[in-house]
């Protein structure tokens, strides 16, 4: 069966993004982007909503048609385009996102447990609100969380309070990037 992975970068401080939605303290070069291709490239599909699908279609991709776009942007821009997304909103238009998109409206378990029964690779699940909503739910499997090196000291911050009590993690492995990021790898027991 597929796992739900939720995979997002932090601060060490503990926030996804700063104030006005800034995450340019995020310390992310070649040697991080291409692992993170390899990574999701592995992938059976994104689970996003509709800011992180609009976000990633505004440029994502387009980018390997960019001449002055990095090599593994340019790369990315594939990777992004052939994987299914599953893209939460509540307000986008029914139609055709584009990019082979499916746009679903709820977050219903019933239905990310069939997703997941479904063949293919394991799911991502990105962006903070909908993570929240996954996590609220128990339906995250593991976690593949890219620790920046710098405090920004406020912003919106990757976990918000939850009840239900600690929720024990196994650790799966870690990765210190040249960069000084350092990937920590979780899953549940």
């Amino acid at each position: 069966m597929r796992k739900i992975i939720l995979m997002m970068q932090v601060s060490l401080d503990g926030y996804f993004e700063g104030p006005d939605r800034d995450i340019s303290w995020n310390r992310v070069d070649d040697e991080l982007h291409q692992y993170m291709n390899d990574e999701v490239r592995a992938l059976g599909g994104l689970l996003t909503g509709r800011v992180t699908h609009e976000l990633m279609a505004a440029y994502g991709p387009t980018a390997d048609a960019d001449p002055a776009a990095p090599a593994v942007v340019a790369e990315f821009a594939g990777i992004w385009r052939d994987l299914p997304k599953y893209v939460y909103s509540r307000t986008l238009p029914d139609g055709d996102l584009g990019w082979n998109s499916t746009l679903v409206r709820d977050v219903v378990p019933a239905e990310v447990a069939a997703l997941k029964a479904a063949p293919g690779g394991d799911l991502v699940v990105g962006g903070a609100d909908l993570a929240a909503t996954f996590l609220r739910h128990d339906l995250v499997d593991a976690y593949r969380i890219f620790v920046h090196p710098v405090r920004i000291g406020r912003g919106r911050p990757l976990f918000p309070p939850a009840d239900g009590g600690p929720v024990p993690l196994r650790l799966e492995g870690t990765r210190t990037f040249g960069n000084g990021v350092v990937q920590l790898r979780y899953e549940r027991p």
